[in-house]
């Protein structure tokens, strides 16, 4: 059997259609996680399975919801090229429907805090990735170094709420210009969340259509004002805990 890591179509395909063996419950999840086995007559790889049932209720997001918020999170930085997000599928599995996503080797001890100056570029990009998905959780330790050397990041599914929530270790940024070609990708987004399109079409199955509505307003405050948000007024700004 070989491991899957590339391309996103093909650990896609397995992921979707393979076999889901669990090994186990990865202890450190708020929400029930399982590390498992996705196989097929030639293939296999790990991957983290949350299904939705296991979800912990939150006040503020609709329960049962999660996974499907993680699967939104995936498109999004497909369609916008970055940053780093492990290939994503809503599937079947054995406790029901969830999301699976393929798990990522990763430099242990090596997050946020201890690569941000090194992979500065990265750590923009993932910023603004998560004002895009209005990231209500991203803690330092949400930010792998894969053993492939590329700056990964997981844990989507408190995202796309139709208010402002952005809280983030990640205000490196805040009020700086957004570069241009980075500003090129967001317009480009913005213009594929139309009826017909097959992205939207794709984020409709996943979210309500305020919040799509409130990601297209998103798109339209970023790119208006063409600088990176503040933490908002009303919201605590960093999660706890910060890794």
């Amino acid at each position: 059997m070989s491991l899957v890591i590339s391309p996103d179509d093909d650990a896609i395909a397995l992921l979707t259609n393979g076999t889901i063996e669990v090994e186990g419950l990865v202890p450190w999840g708020s929400n029930y996680t399982f590390l498992v086995t996705v196989r097929d007559a030639t293939r296999a790889t790990l991957a983290i399975y949350k299904p939705s049932r296991g979800e912990r209720p939150l006040w503020d997001f609709p329960t049962g919801t999660l996974a499907y918020r993680e699967v939104a999170a995936y498109l999004v930085s497909r369609a916008l090229g970055w940053p780093h997000v492990p290939p994503t599928v809503l599937r079947d599995g054995p406790e029901g429907i969830g999301m699976v996503q393929l798990f990522i080797e990763f430099v242990d001890e090596q997050h946020f805090f201890t690569l941000r100056h090194k992979h500065r570029d990265e750590m923009q990009r993932i910023a603004l990735f998560d004002a895009v998905i209005n990231n209500t959780d991203r803690k330092g330790g949400h930010v792998l170094l894969g053993t492939d050397g590329k700056i990964w990041c997981i844990d989507h599914g408190v995202t796309f709420h139709e208010h402002y929530k952005l809280r983030t270790v990640i205000w490196d940024f805040m009020r700086q210009p957004i570069p241009a070609p980075l500003l090129d990708d967001l317009a480009a987004l913005r213009a594929r969340l139309v009826r017909g399109n097959a992205l939207f079409d794709s984020l409709r199955a996943l979210l309500s259509p305020r919040e799509i509505r409130a990601l297209r307003a998103r798109l339209d405050d970023l790119l208006a004002r063409g600088t990176f948000p503040e933490p908002p007024e009303d919201w605590p700004p960093v999660p706890y805990p910060p890794v």
